[in-house]
């Protein structure tokens, strides 16, 4: 083993497990494997990219199996990679898919750990939760913690079902920030600003507040409400979007409708 990551056969290459693996780039991880048809060419000479779990040499040996695959994709991508059940901890990333479905496709051997990162990893500023299955030991929680870690903050849970919120609510938490960006954009636009401008209000808005959120220890209620001067203009706006039709029922409804999302992919 070079660096401080061993061997990891990485099953799927899009936006996540790329992001993932630039990370344990960065902490120095040992020669490993990625399966992906649609990559062209691997990413540096640490990673070696297979079109199919076929061409694995018979002499890999990985210490984490990481499933980064589409959801939908894990009842053909799991079975190909199950024969390191027993001998490698796996460790999955895949949206809604349950420790039990996934044993089902691996076999009753397969130490499995679920987790459910964010698209923040891309700068190593996701947050990730995870549930560690039957078997899994502790040297293989303590590696899959390191190598979530690489991508930012970690946090473990007991019980499985609170993965599915967790996907809910900071899996795609980050699409629901983008969309209040494009949302101050565009009412920008519509108040007269020039769009160049109204841009670059919407995003640093939204950016300098989660820096400010993120350095304070107060309550995110108690930094809305120092914003909020009586009788002012944010008063006014925050009138409408608290309204007992809108953001506060809005938000539970949608959180509530990704959850269930998240568990009619359980397999």
């Amino acid at each position: 083993m070079t660096g401080s990551l061993p061997s990891i056969l990485l099953v799927g290459f899009g936006k996540m497990g790329g992001a993932m693996f630039a990370g344990w780039r960065e902490r120095g991880v040992a020669a490993s494997l990625a399966i992906d048809p649609a990559l062209p060419a691997p990413p540096g000479p640490e990673l070696t990219v297979l079109a199919d779990a076929a061409a694995i040499p018979a002499d890999f040996a990985p210490a984490a199996v990481v499933l980064a695959v589409k959801p939908q994709n894990a009842a053909t991508s799991l079975p190909q990679v199950a024969r390191f059940a027993g001998r490698a901890v796996f460790l999955s990333i895949m949206a809604g898919r349950s420790l039990a479905g996934m044993r089902g496709l691996l076999g009753a051997e397969a130490a499995i750990v679920r987790a459910m990162p964010n698209t923040p990893a891309a700068i190593r500023q996701g947050i990730t939760v995870a549930c560690a299955g039957p078997g899994v030991t502790p040297a293989q929680r303590t590696l899959c913690d390191s190598l979530l870690a690489a991508i930012g903050s970690v946090a473990w849970v007991d019980d499985e079902s609170l993965i599915d919120p967790v996907t809910a609510v900071s899996g795609g938490g980050p699409a629901y920030v983008f969309l209040l960006a494009e949302l101050l954009e565009r009412a920008a636009v519509e108040q007269g600003i020039p769009p160049d401008l109204a841009r670059a209000l919407a995003r640093q808005t939204v950016a300098g507040s989660g820096a400010l959120l993120a350095a304070s220890a107060e309550d995110a209620a108690v930094l809305r409400r120092a914003v909020t001067s009586p009788k002012g203009t944010t008063e006014r706006a925050l009138a409408v979007l608290m309204a007992e039709d809108a953001w506060p029922a809005l938000i539970s409804r949608a959180i509530d409708a990704a959850t269930r999302r998240s568990r009619e992919l359980a397999g």
